[in-house]
């Protein structure tokens, strides 16, 4: 079958038919573990040669390997604290940072370095170099220069301590041991004479500086102090805190008097306003208790409640009422007088808070000026305090430095010593034997999984209940075994009678299945069909028939392949008559069709009866289309309980789907690892854009050992011992 799907039109579905769900979105394979395990399985001969062999290739190359010897030696560097604490070197060669460490190994692995342990060889040392060359070479053949004999170096640090590994790799395990000690002894050399002639030089660099720091830094204090006596300075900080503790006091005296002055003026301007409106002032709460007012106004009131009294029992020239007169008289005057007291008062205190605001304003701008003239001053002072500390700060630091020389040139070695020697290895550093039986497994199941994945990613064909029921999203409705070991009359007679064997069961429950899975009652017509030809539509028509026959339903079995009828010859019936004789006749529907001549209705089984295709046509669209075709289908229903018909591939022709627009349900036959998934699923979606309602799909053709690892049908190889040994 070519990769690429026939193109063909799908059907369009009725008028006012549900539009069918849409089958074509993208899937998103979640399979599970048994899946995988499927997976392995099935690829199991094809990845694992394979990645054997690529695997024992690589062990076999590596172990190839020309062998290597590794020594190595260790260096100690004395850490910074073990001369004096607080001290170091102008030109220290303590290791004190990552970086200088770094900087050491960079030295080691220099070709400079190189050149110096190849410069302190002798002669014989040389040889023990050339000496697994020289085994090598022809007789009368000169052997390899020693300068390119000096193996592989490696040089690493531990960032835990101050330990440095010189590690050399050679074909001779003496010599790796020979270049290892000798790289730890012209280190040490070298960094012993770069002591020495550095420490001379820079303690006459170091007194020479000494002298001029000196003098630069007395001369930024002589500049600093007279600029604090221009400025009348003592402590810049302390004066500054001073202006500001003053201004901020004076802020908070202005600011009281601000509002003391305001409520005054209130005051004064309520009193004004009572007078211009003759309104009694002793309303306002500042008069009523000022001074004697409140008693004044009390006495005043008493009299005039006695007044009254005596009024009512007296006349105006009464003695008494003359007197009670005269008393509320002075009384009045005596409160008009406070009254004027309390206003010249208010006035008077108005005045005297105007002038302490007015002071508070002027202490507040004098120290805000003396602020300002103190930062002004401020910049200068630090520019000069700063210059006078650096200076002095320098000077410090060589005086210090000055002293760290002097304590270096007291010592009598370097701080490096040498820790471990290296010794001549006893085996050979590669091919190691270890490392290369784990790589080899390693590659090995890289390549065995990716071997069984990569071709699972791109074998696309139908081969388990996965690619059923979550891939093309349609029920697995059974699993028949391969019967190849049956004749090929006997296969599509399984169901027929009481026969009990092996491959019975597989068909009795496919249509325990069926009658599970649809939604109509009998009668009605069931299109079997498949993908491509050779999936087995043929022989699961033929055992479904039998199967419902044997459960009591009139089952008529059609062989719609037209273009390659197949179902006489099983059944050993002949094919003078049948669909096409019938309607080459006439087409006619009259009378019982199960004596129609024509059409040739033979029983072939209990309640199971055959129509054949009644010869071969190229072209069968055109009976298939007919209405003749469509209304014998409806007849028949009328005598038979169930219709099953057998159609062409629907992968092949577009018969099938011609065929589908008669029948009332469709059952889609796959054959193990034959169809393609995605052919599956295109063609079940043109089925189902139809008025038809796909059943599911029968997947044929596996062996009990696939049975049991790619379904859930581990009944198949008990029932087969079982019946098996019966039979």
């Amino acid at each position: 079958m070519p990769d690429a799907p026939p193109k063909f039109t799908a059907l369009a579905p009725p008028p006012g038919a549900k539009p069918p769900p849409n089958k074509d979105d993208e899937v998103i394979e979640t399979r599970s573990l048994r899946d995988y395990y499927i997976i392995l399985r099935e690829r199991l001969w094809i990845a694992l040669p394979l990645a054997l062999t690529v695997a024992i290739g690589l062990a076999y190359w590596q172990s190839r390997e020309t062998p290597q010897y590794r020594s190595a030696a260790t260096l100690r560097f004395e850490k910074p604290t073990s001369i004096t604490p607080g001290i170091k070197a102008v030109s220290s060669i303590e290791a004190q940072t990552d970086a200088e460490i770094n900087t050491y190994i960079r030295i080691i692995s220099s070709d400079t370095m190189r050149n110096f342990v190849f410069a302190s060889l002798s002669p014989d040392e040389q040889k023990v170099l050339q000496r697994p060359y020289v085994k090598e070479l022809p007789p009368g053949a000169a052997p390899p220069p020693a300068a390119s004999l000096m193996g592989s170096l490696s040089v690493q640090s531990s960032h835990t301590n101050y330990i440095i590994e010189i590690s050399v790799t050679h074909r001779d395990p003496e010599a790796a041991a020979l270049l290892a000690n000798r790289y730890v002894t012209q280190f040490i050399n070298s960094l012993r004479e770069e002591k020495t002639g550095s420490d001379t030089t820079a303690g006459v660099f170091l007194k020479d500086r000494a002298a001029e720091l000196l003098q630069k830094s007395k001369a930024s204090d002589e500049r600093l102090q007279q600029y604090m006596r221009d400025q009348h300075l003592v402590s810049l900080e302390q004066s500054t805190n001073i202006v500001e503790s003053r201004l901020v006091a004076a802020d908070g005296a202005l600011g009281r008097a601000h509002l003391e002055r305001l409520a005054v003026e209130d005051q004064l301007s309520l009193v004004e306003r009572y007078q211009a409106d003759h309104r009694d002032l002793m309303e306002i709460s500042f008069i009523a208790g000022y001074g004697s007012v409140s008693d004044l106004r009390r006495q005043r009131d008493g009299l005039l409640r006695d007044q009254a009294l005596l009024a009512e029992r007296y006349y105006e020239n009464h003695p008494k009422m003359i007197t009670s007169v005269n008393a509320i008289a002075v009384v009045q005057q005596q409160l008009d007088a406070a009254i004027q007291l309390a206003i010249a008062d208010l006035k008077t205190n108005l005045e005297k808070v105007r002038a302490n605001e007015k002071g508070y304003q002027q202490e507040y701008d004098k120290c805000e000026q003396d602020l300002l003239h103190l930062r002004d001053v401020a910049v200068e002072f630090k520019s000069l305090k700063e210059q006078a500390d650096a200076d002095r700060a320098n000077y410090a630091g060589i005086l210090t430095r000055q002293n760290d020389i002097q304590v270096v040139k007291s010592m009598e070695e370097v701080p490096v010593t040498p820790l471990d020697p290296a010794h001549p290895a006893g085996a050979p550093f590669t091919p190691d034997l270890n490392r290369i039986t784990k790589t080899a497994i390693g590659v090995g199941v890289v390549v065995f999984f990716g071997i069984a994945f990569g071709l699972s990613f791109f074998d696309d064909r139908i081969k388990s209940t996965w690619d059923v029921e979550t891939f093309i999203n349609t029920t697995l409705l059974g699993i028949i075994p391969d019967l190849g070991g049956l004749k090929d009359d006997d296969k599509y007679r399984l169901v027929l009678g009481d026969n009990q064997g092996a491959g019975v069961e597989p068909f009795l429950a496919l249509y325990s299945a069926v009658k599970i899975h649809s939604k109509l009652d009998f009668p009605k017509a069931i299109l079997v069909t498949s993908t491509v030809p050779g999936e087995g539509k043929t022989l699961v028509s033929c055992n479904l028939a039998g199967s419902f026959a044997r459960h009591g339903k009139r089952t008529l079995l059609i062989d719609c392949d037209l273009r390659r009828p197949m179902l006489h010859r099983h059944f050993n019936a002949g094919n003078e008559q049948g669909l096409i004789s019938w309607y080459e006749s006439g087409a006619t529907l009259e009378g019982d069709l199960a004596a129609h001549p024509r059409l040739g209705i033979t029983p072939i089984g209990d309640n199971l009866s055959l129509i054949t295709s009644g010869g071969r046509s190229k072209s069968p669209t055109q009976f298939l289309e007919s209405p003749a075709f469509a209304r014998l289908i409806e007849q028949l229903k009328k005598q038979f309980d169930l219709i099953i018909i057998d159609s062409p591939p629907v992968g092949a022709v577009t018969d099938a789907l011609l065929i589908a627009e008669r029948a009332d349900e469709v059952i889609y036959v796959c054959r193990f690892n034959r169809a393609f998934r995605k052919h599956i699923r295109l063609y079940i979606k043109a089925l189902r854009s139809g008025k038809n309602e796909v059943l599911g799909v029968v997947l044929n053709g596996l062996s009990p050992r696939r049975i049991e690892y790619y379904s859930n049908y581990r009944y198949y190889r008990s029932y087969k011992k079982y019946y098996g040994a019966q039979s």
